[in-house]
């Protein structure tokens, strides 16, 4: 097996970028007080991401993906974002297994 440098440039610059933006926004938040309001506007963030990366999928897909995605939607506003991608992830599979 072998790896095109190319490759693995792509891969540390979006290491380098995943750990930057991390860094930076706990740099910019330590200097900040966080209002219970501004705590809440925080905590939809990872529902929203959630959303914006299985959205586009569910909607150019069949009835098994857009059931699933609504499944995450409704489990991402109760659950964290792990449960919630499991779920997601677990129905879009039995749906397609019973043939949706």
């Amino acid at each position: 097996m072998t790896l095109d440098p190319n490759t693995l440039l792509t891969i540390l610059a979006m290491m380098a970028a995943t750990v930057a933006t991390r860094l930076g926004g706990l740099l910019l938040v330590s200097h900040f007080t966080l209002t219970p309001r501004l705590k809440k506007a925080l905590g939809v963030v990872p529902p929203a991401v959630l959303m914006a990366v299985v959205t586009p999928t569910a909607l150019a897909s069949g009835p098994a993906e857009t059931i699933a995605c609504a499944l995450t939607a409704i489990a991402a506003l109760r659950f964290s974002l792990l449960p919630a991608a499991a779920l997601g992830v677990a129905s879009v599979a039995l749906l397609r297994g019973i043939g949706l």
